[in-house]
């Protein structure tokens, strides 16, 4: 039971550090809100800049070339149901940039219970091995049982604190590009429209 329980635990501190890292790199600025696109937007003044911007999001595949792509083919609707459309399709691409979150916070609540079933598996182990060896060896017997009990409950904290760290500092960041990605879309939609006197 304990050496399930330590296969357990390390398999669990093995997914989180490959999510931490996966997501580590899905979510760096410049992958999801590249600089060229950034300064493209703000280049894109008047309807005749849509090509250029256009070249820029298609040599830039990200999450917000899609939402400034999808805003520039709809264009010809009206200005809200082209922000609607923009919406529906951001939370698309949100829940993209959320995906393996949910394996980290589930990884910060599983870890120590998995930590303190090792805790309670190895306690059952040491006492029971005790009461069939006698007081004799109990001393030494015990010193190593507790240790060993202790192991269990460290390596179930240690997986537990940078996950929660992790996904608490990837959360956040998520939410700060999606304020991001929908200024810039607002800023590009009402420009255009402006610029065609349809800004109402």
């Amino acid at each position: 039971m304990d050496y399930l329980v330590y296969g357990l635990l390390t398999l669990t501190s093995v997914v989180g550090l490959a999510f931490i890292v996966e997501r580590g790199i899905a979510l760096r600025w410049s992958r999801v809100v590249p600089p060229q696109i950034e300064a493209a937007v703000e280049s894109c003044q008047w309807p005749e800049d849509l090509p250029m911007l256009r070249r820029v999001c298609e040599q830039n595949n990200s999450p917000m070339s899609r939402l400034l792509l999808l805003a520039a083919d709809h264009l010809h609707w009206p200005i809200a149901e082209n922000a609607d459309a923009i919406q529906t399709r951001a939370r698309h691409e949100i829940i993209g940039l959320e995906r393996g979150l949910v394996v980290l916070e589930i990884i910060v609540g599983i870890a120590p219970l998995l930590g303190l079933v090792g805790t309670i598996a190895g306690m059952m182990t040491l006492f029971g091995d005790i009461g069939q060896t006698g007081m004799a060896e109990a001393s030494t017997r015990l010193a190593k049982g507790i240790a060993f009990i202790l192991n269990a409950t460290l390596m179930g904290l240690l997986i537990a604190i940078p996950s929660l760290v992790f996904w608490s500092y990837y959360s956040k960041k998520v939410e700060t590009i999606a304020v991001e990605m929908e200024t810039l879309c607002d800023e590009f939609i009402r420009r255009q429209y402006r610029a065609t006197g349809r800004g109402h």
